[in-house]
C-alpha cells in the first residue's frame, strides 16, 4: 500500500495558525447544528410532531424524508446522536470540507429515502442516526479511497470510536432505524466515491532515491556517477598471493625381483 506523507510547511507558524482557524470553523458548524436539533427538540413538546418523520411507503411521509433528521423521540435519543455528530461532524469538516457539505444533501436524502422504501408500514422514523451514520461511512471510504496520512487517520479515528456502525446498518434491536442507518451509509459511501478528489491531497514527501533518480534523467553527468564501473576500471586495493604448490620428490620404482 502506497502511504503519501506530506512535506514540512514553508511556514509552520501559519499552517499550524490555519489548521486551528480549520478546527474552530467545523467545531462551531457541529456545535451549531447540535444546538438546532435540541432547540426543534423543544419544539417538539409544543405539538404533533408525527406527521413530520418518516412514513414508509406513504405519499404523505415522503415530508419525513426533508423534516426526520430534526425530530427525536427521547433526551437520550437525542445525547446520543448529538455526541455522534459532534465527534463525526468536526472530524469530517476538518479533513475534509468541501466533501462533507457536498455530501451531506446525499447523506441526508439517503437516510431518509431508506427508511421509507424498507421500513415498515404504518411505522414511524424519525432521528438523525442515519446522518452520523453516513459521515462515519463517508469518512472511513476517504481514508480508503485516498490514503495519505490525515484521511487514514481520520479513517481509523472515525473507526475507533463509531466501527459498530458497520454493524447497525443490519436489523437488531427493535424499535431501531436501521433502514435509515443503512440509507446515510450508502449515502456517505456514494458520496465518498464521488467526491474523493474534491479535496486536495496535501504533497507527498520525495525520498532521496526518487530525488537522485530524477537528476539521473535529466542530467548525463549525475547519471555516469549513477551507473556502476566495468570490472576493468574498478581498482585492485588487495591482491591474493599465489599459495605454494609444495615440491615434488620423485620417487624411484623397486625392481621386482624375477
Amino acid at each position: 500500500m502506497h502511504l503519501d506523507m506530506p512535506d514540512a510547511p514553508s511556514d509552520p507558524e501559519a499552517q499550524r495558525a490555519a489548521d486551528r482557524r480549520r478546527l474552530r470553523t467545523a467545531a462551531k458548524a457541529s456545535v451549531c447544528f447540535v444546538a438546532l436539533l435540541g432547540a426543534v427538540f423543544g419544539l417538539q413538546a409544543m405539538g404533533d410532531w408525527s406527521r413530520y418523520a418518516v412514513r414508509p411507503l406513504d405519499a404523505a411521509g415522503l415530508l419525513g424524508v426533508l423534516t426526520a433528521p430534526l425530530l427525536h423521540g427521547s433526551p437520550s435519543h437525542l445525547v446520543a446522536n448529538a455526541s455522534a455528530l459532534l465527534v463525526l461532524g468536526t472530524l469530517a469538516l476538518v479533513v475534509y470540507p468541501r466533501a462533507t457539505l457536498r455530501a451531506l444533501p446525499l447523506i441526508w436524502l439517503g437516510s431518509g429515502l431508506g427508511a421509507w422504501l424498507l421500513g415498515d408500514p404504518g411505522s414511524r422514523h424519525l432521528g438523525a442516526s442515519g446522518l452520523t451514520h453516513g459521515l462515519m461511512f463517508l469518512v472511513f471510504v476517504l481514508g480508503l479511497l485516498r490514503r495519505d496520512r490525515p484521511s487514514i487517520a481520520a479513517g481509523m479515528i472515525a473507526f475507533l470510536f463509531y466501527g459498530g456502525m458497520l454493524l447497525t446498518v443490519l436489523p437488531q434491536d427493535p424499535g431501531v432505524s436501521w433502514q435509515s442507518h443503512l440509507g446515510g451509509a450508502l449515502g456517505g459511501v456514494i458520496s465518498a466515491w464521488l467526491l474523493r478528489r474534491a479535496d486536495p491531497q496535501a504533497p507527498r514527501r520525495r525520498y532521496s532515491w526518487e530525488l537522485e533518480e530524477d537528476e539521473a534523467a535529466h542530467d548525463t553527468t549525475a547519471r555516469d556517477t549513477l551507473e556502476p564501473a566495468r570490472p576493468d576500471e574498478v581498482p585492485v586495493l588487495w591482491e591474493r598471493p599465489e599459495p605454494s604448490r609444495g615440491v615434488v620428490l620423485p620417487f624411484t620404482q623397486r625392481r621386482r625381483d624375477e
